[in-house]
């Protein structure tokens, strides 16, 4: 070759345009991650992104608080359970039942302008509950309804009646007891006020 032959521009031609190259065919993108565009197979999923992708998080179990909290109040319920019976039983269980019942005080009588105690003595079979009493006097006074509570074990209840006398004379006086519940009985005592002018 002659040093005519020789083109600058063919040098230069072949080195700026490369190694030929094969035809170009339409890929579509694997995916869009903002705005970078990747095709072609040697996108692979071990690259990283160049943003935080969230991962869904598997499903979360709740705990077992049910079978916590039924054990928690387990012990409550039966504390209170054992209570409401409790009180059932005292007020709807077997009642205190009376035997018998008597009206004594000081068979002198009172003094002049002093105060008689009338003493009613009621006799039980010792179970716990509530007897229900009034006092009914000769002079045409009524008490009104009273209570006294009896404690398991205790066989006797003791009820006064504290009634005043005043003035000079003599008064017969009589004093009597009616129990109302748990059974309907009654007693009474006689007694003279004697006051001598």
């Amino acid at each position: 070759m002659s040093d005519d032959d020789y083109s600058a521009t063919v040098l230069g031609s072949h080195w700026f345009s490369g190694p030929p190259q094969p035809p170009q065919t339409d890929v579509a993108p694997d995916r869009v991650e903002g705005s970078v565009l990747r095709f072609g197979p040697g996108v692979t999923a071990a690259m990283a992104p160049p943003f935080p992708v969230p991962v869904p998080a598997g499903p979360v179990r709740p705990r077992r608080r049910r079978a916590y909290g039924l054990r928690r109040y387990a012990l409550a319920a039966v504390v209170l359970i054992g209570v409401l019976c409790y009180l059932g039983w005292q007020r709807y269980g077997p009642a205190v039942a009376v035997r018998d019942v008597s009206v004594g005080t000081d068979p002198q009588g009172p003094a002049c302008d002093s105060t008689a105690d009338v003493v009613a003595v009621v006799t039980t079979d010792g179970r716990p509950g509530t007897i229900t009493y009034r006092w009914v006097r000769s002079d045409g006074t009524r008490s009104e309804d009273l209570t006294e509570r009896v404690t398991r074990g205790q066989r006797e209840a003791r009820l006064h009646l504290l009634w005043t006398f005043q003035g000079r004379g003599s008064y017969a006086a009589r004093a009597q007891v009616e129990l109302l519940e748990p059974v309907r009985r009654t007693a009474a005592v006689e007694f003279t006020y004697r006051c001598s002018p």
